[in-house]
């Protein structure tokens, strides 16, 4: 028999009495109180640093051996994940990150609330589409998500790593080889947690996949290098970086960028060491991506 939940007791649950008279409050004085209480958000990502750096640190060994990052939601949880793997490939140039949402394509834009509950279609996505050098990142800011369970639980079946994000210091989902909690308090509204919950959550997924980026070579210094150019904003941004980087004339940069086509890292390679595209990209791949290593 499962055990019953008492939602009640939940973290993301609780009233919270600093929110109390809400519903007699300005727009001035609710935006006010908002603001005071994503103050603790920063505070609850502090916290939890050594274990997000551990679980950044577990996702890019995974990218090492040509593994993939699996992000798992319900509700905002799912949107988060869409939103976080949506973002990859233009900024990382990087189809390694991908999405799993209660109720798939339709409930990034219509809730489907029950999804959260079914717990076939997660092991059913998880088992056609996860291996063992994958990590699984279960988010469930309540903490006891029955999709993101069946998924964490599935994905360990299969010994895949994985990652669990929630708001719930007590937490009822299967143990994972990361826990990450993010204990941010009672929301403003109670129980919606697409607020504190929801932006302590992005906060961290931001820093799990740009950390495991930098650290597989998508980045020199604090610039994408790796970024796809498809939009009149990238093509500028990767011209100046060529250009940059490269320390040669934009004219040049421009020549060069379509010789290596669109692609920033070995045009970038091609200005500094004056070879051909074949070359800066035979040099990248033997230093495994890196345009520093390649450089030196």
């Amino acid at each position: 028999m499962k055990k019953r939940i008492n939602y009640a007791a939940l973290s993301t649950e609780r009233p919270n009495r600093r929110s109390a008279r809400l519903d007699r409050l300005s727009s001035r004085q609710i935006v006010d109180l908002m603001n005071r209480e994503d103050r603790h958000v920063l505070k609850a990502v502090a916290r939890a640093a050594v274990h997000i750096a551990r679980g950044a640190d577990l996702i890019a060994e995974s990218f090492r051996q040509n593994g993939r990052l699996v992000l798992v939601g319900a509700g905002t949880s799912g949107r988060l994940a869409v939103l976080e793997a949506a973002e990859c490939p233009p900024t990382f140039n990087s189809d390694r990150v991908r999405a799993i949402m209660a109720g798939g394509r339709r409930a990034v834009f219509k809730s489907q609330e029950g999804a959260e509950d079914q717990t076939g279609p997660a092991r059913h996505a998880i088992r056609w589409s996860v291996h063992p050098r994958d990590v699984v990142v279960g988010i469930a800011a309540s903490g006891v998500t029955p999709f993101v369970r069946a998924a964490l639980e599935e994905a360990r079946r299969l010994r895949a790593k994985t990652i669990l994000l929630t708001c719930n210091a007590r937490a009822a989902l299967p143990p994972a080889r990361v826990r990450i909690v993010l204990s941010v308090g009672p929301e403003v509204l109670t129980g919606s947690t697409r607020l504190k919950s929801g932006t302590a959550c992005k906060m961290a997924l931001n820093m799990l996949t740009t950390a495991s980026m930098v650290r597989r070579g998508k980045v020199y210094d604090h610039w994408m290098v790796d970024l796809q150019p498809k939009s009149r904003k990238l093509i500028a941004r990767g011209l100046r970086l060529v250009r940059d980087l490269g320390r040669v004339s934009e004219a040049k940069a421009r020549g060069l960028l379509k010789q290596a086509h669109g692609r920033v890292k070995p045009a970038i390679l091609m200005a500094r060491k004056n070879i051909y595209y074949t070359e800066a990209v035979n040099r990248i791949e033997k230093a495994q991506g890196f345009l520093r290593k390649a450089l030196a």
